[in-house]
């Protein structure tokens, strides 16, 4: 059975691969999904200037719904939608950031194209 150190090493080896691939710009800025057990994360970045533009959480006190980890996830998709809808941002990369799109990362995607981001 594979360690946590060893779980995570192999995730940061696929991210090293994946962002190879991946590039924001200020047309279509990067957005980065971060999971941890207990909350999830989520940034619109533009690589070009190395700034955030946007950014959502669970952690952002009130604006999160939802009872179980996924509905929470979605429900951060939406918010970090809204806020891209703000700042004049209608077209985002996705970056999954080496976790595997399923789950609580598909639902943050999920709740972002509700709002109206096209990934």
């Amino acid at each position: 059975m594979l360690k946590k150190s060893e779980r995570n090493d192999n995730r940061l080896r696929r991210k090293r691969r994946i962002r190879k691939k991946i590039y924001g710009t200020a047309e279509r800025p990067r957005l980065t999904v971060y999971r941890s057990n207990r909350h999830i994360y989520a940034q619109i970045i533009n690589d070009e200037t190395g700034a955030t533009l946007v950014s959502a959480s669970t952690i952002d006190d009130g604006e999160v719904a939802g009872d179980d980890k996924k509905q929470q996830a979605k429900s951060v998709g939406a918010l970090i939608g809204e806020r891209a809808k703000a700042a004049n941002i209608n077209c985002v990369v996705f970056d999954r950031n080496g976790y595997i799109y399923h789950g609580r990362v598909a639902a943050v995607a999920e709740g972002a194209r509700e709002a109206g981001l096209e990934l």
